[in-house]
């Protein structure tokens, strides 16, 4: 359980130095309204080209935010103290493909090649929705999107291949489709819905059963889930790819930038 009576919730720089100082693991999607967030993804140098070009060719899913420079586990753009060995609440430790830790803390994993990754992520573009009148109902109920792979296939590129994971949102019609037209304008934050109402179109068989096991999944009376395109893309790849080493941020922990969030267009 965090200790959150002294810190300033709202402030980037006040979370990012209570998740390093380890009195705030909560998930971020409370946290930091209006900021944006992204997605950790931290893989040797030899793979670091091909994970971009795989990027650049799944962009809806996996929206370059900032990469960092072989063996740096800073990214200045994004902020300058950022420290990505220590500023995610949680982190995934995969070897070979395999889960084989959840530490909150990866200073003695950092190595020389690491090049990270950080992408975008809907959480980013929540403060907009709720801000134009968009009930969040995870939200109220403290809760977090829940997340789905999909039978939708993404374009391999080199090791790296997949489906397209999607988070949820549950909406009322007519929330759904000003959800639509406002997260339209983020696309470095996934954009607008892959679907809306129907997730057997995308493979999807039962709400319950969500990536992660995590997340809202059941729908009220009047709601309907509206899916987006999800980082954790970019983590499924990276499993199927069974990278030697490949650490990414734990479910809905994620890297918290100074960046205010701003729409790209319109």
């Amino acid at each position: 359980m965090s200790d959150v009576g002294e810190i300033d919730l709202a402030d980037p720089r006040a979370v990012r130095r209570a998740i390093r100082q380890g009195s705030f693991r909560d998930f971020t999607n409370h946290v930091a309204p209006g900021y944006v967030q992204g997605n950790l993804v931290i893989l040797p140098r030899a793979y670091a080209e091909d994970f971009e070009t795989y990027c650049r060719a799944n962009a809806q899913a996996l929206p370059i935010l900032g990469r960092s420079e072989p063996g740096s586990p800073h990214i200045p753009a994004l902020a300058e103290d950022l420290d990505l060995r220590t500023d995610v609440g949680e982190y995934m430790v995969f070897r070979d493909g395999e889960h084989v830790a959840t530490p909150d803390g990866i200073g003695d994993l950092w190595r020389d090649d690491l090049v990270a990754f950080v992408l975008g992520c809907s959480f980013s573009f929540e403060a907009m929705l709720l801000a134009h009148g968009v009930r969040l109902r995870h939200l109220d109920e403290g809760n977090v999107s829940a997340m789905y792979v999909t039978d939708i296939d993404t374009v391999p590129v080199g090791p790296f291949a997949g489906k397209l994971v999607v988070s949820m949102r549950a909406l009322t019609p007519s929330d759904a489709i000003s959800a639509t037209i406002i997260s339209d304008r983020y696309p470095q934050y996934h954009g607008r819905p892959v679907s809306i109402g129907l997730p057997s179109a995308i493979g999807i068989t039962d709400l319950a059963a969500s990536y992660g096991g995590h997340g809202l999944t059941r729908l009220e009376a009047g709601e309907i889930p509206v899916f987006w395109a999800c980082g954790a893309t970019g983590q499924i790849a990276a499993r199927a790819a069974r990278l030697p080493l490949c650490i990414t941020h734990h479910k809905a922990h994620m890297v918290i930038t100074d960046l205010p969030v701003v729409p790209a267009h319109g």
